[in-house]
């Protein structure tokens, strides 16, 4: 009742919760509005006098990185496909007006307890499992305290000494334009928490709007042990966690809409050297590239730094990444754990797991992307070949389920990779969303392999089939498209060509062999596309030197 009352009174007299605020409606939604230090920070940030060297630190830095290691970790918040926030009823749709899913218990009102949704829990377990980890059976939450405009109870409920797993791993392959070759790489913990509202600046910096909607929302957050060594293995294993998390369907994965976010730890050292350097952190890394670019900049930064005898320069701290810039800008100092002040939450019991309930999510695993992998490679197809089909959990299905009808295995590979891809690229169409299915795409396979149809004439009815739909063996009897297979009928096509270009047929017997092409065309295009090519070919060829 107390933090109903509460709640309709920020909403009567907002200005109850923040006398330095200023809280005001704008088309019925309910903003709080106040000074961005994040902001200040940044625009700082910009008045400092550049950084001398700048535009030669890659090349000065390049010159002295054969002597140094880069240490890399990666933090990823994975935010869970559940219908309702962790801790309350409050629904979360990307996009929504903002301050429109929020409740006492989510806003931290005083009197509104947590409830844990049951689902966070199942998803952790599946995500835990699926990197090799070892489960806590018995786990709790704790309260991190820290504040920010938009944690609104001023501490985060998350998981400190007991996280739900912890002592994983995950393999991936790198592509082969990077060189190509197995990783494996260790993952320290996953452990369940809150996330914090959003933050929304001003063009010019001098306020900011909190939206509370994604507060409360359940995160997964997955902490890597520091095994990369370079920008492109971080970028390859954020990039194996996002096909992971959308594999065991908890997490769209979508980075642009926050549902993967990556916070980077960047270290260098002196080759040989086995204690770490000072780490850093890097934020606001939105897509793997900038994960990768980031990364490159920072170490680049550092080892001038250490090239320079400037390497206790290199702080403890959090710094962005500006994308127009190219560069990372300090944001914050770090905080310690003992910033943190963590304590078990009393507001929430212990969260029990039974072996019965471990190992039914256990059973009910997919075939996770590394197991896929190893499956395509053992069925004769390249690496280039696995890793594009195994990327999208969607794509491999359709493949799967087109050899599942007998399809062969690289033809189907490569009308996905190819045709199928092209098209789905030019109309910003997912696999599921075509017209083709499986089963049609294997019939068209095996109408080519079979001869009923050319190779051109199957391209024709694929792309029919891709905007419209229908089946192979329709098109063919509709559209008339049964290839000839008679050669009397093809011989008589031919010496009609011949007989209609007599001065090209002289011209070939008088040495311009390249003219046979001419010919072949001339004939499917009397045809119509449906001579079978190797006939064709063997009787002009036939036909032309007959007399030569």
């Amino acid at each position: 009742m107390m933090a109903s009352t509460i709640f309709r009174s920020i909403q009567n007299h907002p200005l109850l919760l923040y006398q330095t605020a200023l809280f005001r409606r704008k088309n019925g939604v309910f903003y709080c509005t106040m000074k961005s230090t994040e902001a200040q920070t940044a625009t700082q940030e910009k008045q400092k006098p550049p950084l001398p060297k700048i535009m030669k630190q890659t090349k000065t830095s390049d010159k002295f990185s054969k002597d140094y290691e880069a240490v890399i970790g990666i933090e990823t918040h994975v935010q869970l496909n559940t219908l309702t926030k962790a801790f309350c009823g409050c629904p979360y749709n990307y996009g929504s007006p903002p301050n429109t899913s929020v409740c006492p218990i989510c806003m931290g009102l005083p009197g509104a307890l947590p409830v844990l949704n049951s689902k966070v829990i199942e998803l952790a377990v599946k995500v835990g499992l699926a990197l090799n980890s070892k489960l806590s059976l018995n786990s709790k939450f704790d309260r991190k305290q820290y504040f920010y405009p938009d944690l609104p109870k001023g501490y985060q409920i998350s998981q400190f000494d007991v996280p739900i797993a912890s002592g994983g791993y995950i393999d991936l392959d790198l592509p082969v334009e990077f060189g190509g070759g197995h990783r494996r790489f260790g993952i320290t913990r996953v452990h369940m928490e809150e996330d914090a509202g959003k933050l929304l600046h001003s063009e010019n910096g001098s306020y900011s709007q909190v939206d509370l909607n994604r507060a409360g929302v359940p995160l997964l957050e997955i902490v890597s042990e520091p095994d990369m060594r370079t920008g492109i293995e971080a970028a390859e294993y954020a990039a194996e966690l996002q096909r992971l998390v959308r594999y065991l369907g908890v997490s769209n994965g979508n980075m642009q809409e926050g549902s993967l976010r990556c916070d980077v730890n960047v270290s260098v050292r002196p080759i040989g050297q086995a204690q770490f350097g000072t780490k850093v952190e890097i934020k606001n890394l939105n897509s793997f590239s900038s994960v990768s670019r980031a990364i490159d900049f920072e170490i680049s930064r550092q080892v001038l730094l250490h090239s320079q005898g400037q390497g206790d320069q290199i702080t403890q701290e959090t710094r962005l990444w500006e994308e127009g810039a190219q560069k990372t800008v300090t944001m914050r100092k770090k905080e310690g754990l003992a910033d943190y002040r963590y304590f078990p939450e009393p507001d929430l019991p212990g969260v029990i797991l039974t072996k019965e309930y471990v190992n039914s999510i256990l059973d009910s695993l997919p075939e996770l992307p590394e197991v896929k992998r190893r499956r395509y490679e053992k069925m004769g197809l390249s690496m280039q070949d696995v890793l594009f089909l195994a990327n999208d959990v969607n794509v491999a299905e359709f493949f799967d389920a087109t050899i599942a009808k007998g399809a062969d295995v690289k033809l189907a590979a490569n009308w996905i990779m190819g045709d199928i891809a092209a098209y789905m690229k030019n109309e910003k169409l997912t696999i599921n969303e075509i017209k083709l299915i499986p089963q049609e795409l294997a019939e068209l396979i095996a109408s080519i392999k079979g001869g009923t149809i050319s190779g051109k004439i199957g391209k024709e009815i694929l792309f029919e089939l891709l905007a419209k739909g229908g089946t192979v063996k329709g098109l063919i009897k509709e559209k008339d498209l049964v290839q000839i297979v008679d050669p009397v009928e093809i011989e008589k096509i031919v010496d009609k060509v011949l007989s209609e270009n007599p001065k090209q047929l002289e011209q070939y017997r008088g040495g311009k062999t390249k003219l046979q092409g001419y010919f072949a065309g001339q004939v499917m295009k009397l045809s119509k596309g449906k001579a079978n090519p190797g006939l064709l070919n063997k009787i002009l060829l036939e036909k032309l030197n007959a007399q030569s």
